[in-house]
């Protein structure tokens, strides 16, 4: 049985929004994410996501790359944790940056978790689960 755009009633299922600039980042986030259980959408950089996020309203979980060509992950950060209709959503940046100072200012703009690149699908998984969204064993 396959999931519609529209979750039909199905209120349990939890929402996500993968920014990332990499088409193939995306696709191997969103394979993961579905195989978690999500209902996943997509945008290239920040520009595109804030526009997303306009379309479908806050979602459960953003997982967002730093580097993005338009608008970047951080500026992205900025920008939603500063609209109070975004306040509860969950924010995990997926990135090659791994300079502690750069993780540092992540967390204080607001990012409720980081992870670099490559990412596996338990070290995926771990993340979800320490902002509450998945099960840890």
């Amino acid at each position: 049985m396959t999931m519609d755009a529209t979750t039909d009633g199905t209120e349990d299922t939890m929402r996500a929004l993968v920014i990332d600039d990499s088409r193939a980042m995306r696709m191997l986030l969103k394979r993961e994410l579905v195989a978690l259980g999500f209902e996943v959408s997509e945008a290239g950089d920040g520009n595109e996501a804030l526009t997303r996020l306009a379309e479908l309203g806050p979602v459960d979980v953003v997982l967002v790359d730093w580097t993005m060509a338009g608008m970047d992950g951080m500026t992205f950060v900025h920008q939603i944790r500063s609209d109070p209709a975004y306040e509860e959503m969950r924010v995990v940046m997926i990135t090659s940056e791994s300079d502690p100072a750069q993780i540092f200012h992540a967390l204080m703009a607001g990012v409720d978790e980081y992870a670099t690149k490559p990412i596996t699908r338990e070290a995926l998984s771990e993340k979800l689960g320490l902002v509450g969204l998945v099960e840890q064993d």
